[in-house]
C-alpha cells in the first residue's frame, strides 16, 4: 500500500519477488470449467463490442495491449507484457486514496478461432485470492463480446475487514474495464 503511484523500480522489485511463488489459491485453472468456485464470490460479466471482422481484431489488439485496466486508477506493469502462459506482472490500482500493488501470473491463453484471451491468477503480492479471465469471443452471426469471468475472496486483512468495499471496487473495476475496452473498440474500428 503507497501514498502515491509506487516506482517503475518498486514494482519491478515486487514482481521479482512474486515470480518463483506459487499461486495463492488452490484451485489454479478453475475458471475453465463451468461450475463456481465454493467459497468465493463467482463472477461472470460480459458486454457487446460490435460485430465483423474489424471488431474482433480490434477486441483481440485490446486484450493484447492490456486495454481492459482502466486508467487511470490502474494499470499493469510491464505494459507490454506478453499473453503467455507464465507471465508475471503487477497490477497497480489506486482504492481510497492508497495505491495497491498485486501480482499475478498468467495461468493459461485462450488461442482459438473465436474466442482470445488469458486467464490470470494471484500471488501472494495480491490483496485479493482467485482467477480471472479476460477475453473476447465471436459468435456465429460475427458479434464480438467481451468477458470477464472470476472468483475471488479477501486475502488482504484490510481487504476482508472492509469487503463491502473491496466488492463495490470489483464492480467499479468491471463496469469500467468493460467500458475501455468498448471505448478502444470503437476508436479502433470507426
Amino acid at each position: 500500500m503507497f501514498l502515491s503511484p509506487p516506482s517503475k523500480t518498486r514494482i519491478q522489485q515486487h514482481i521479482e519477488q512474486q515470480r518463483t511463488l506459487p499461486h495463492s489459491y488452490l484451485e489454479v485453472g478453475h475458471t475453465r470449467r463451468a461450475e463456481n468456485v465454493s467459497g468465493y464470490d463467482n463472477d461472470l460479466n460480459t458486454i457487446e463490442l460490435g460485430a465483423g471482422d474489424a471488431v474482433w481484431e480490434a477486441a483481440k489488439e485490446a486484450i493484447r495491449q492490456w486495454r481492459m485496466f482502466p486508467a487511470p486508477w490502474t494499470f499493469i506493469t510491464p505494459a507490454d507484457a506478453p499473453i503467455l502462459t507464465g507471465t508475471v506482472v503487477a497490477m497497480t490500482a489506486r482504492v481510497m486514496g492508497f495505491w495497491w500493488l498485486n501480482a499475478c501470473r498468467i495461468v493459461y491463453e485462450i488461442r482459438e478461432t473465436d474466442r482470445f484471451g488469458f486467464a490470470y491468477g494471484t500471488l501472494p503480492g495480491h490483496v485479493e485470492c482467485g482467477e480471472e479471465i479476460f477475453m473476447v469471443e465471436r459468435s456465429v452471426d460475427g458479434t464480438v463480446r467481451y468477458v470477464l469471468k472470476a472468483f475471488s475472496k479477501p486475502r488482504h486483512l484490510l481487504a476482508r475487514l472492509a469487503y463491502p468495499l473491496a466488492r463495490a471496487y470489483q464492480r467499479r473495476f468491471v463496469r469500467d474495464s468493460k467500458a475501455a475496452m468498448f471505448q478502444f473498440v470503437q476508436q479502433r474500428t470507426l
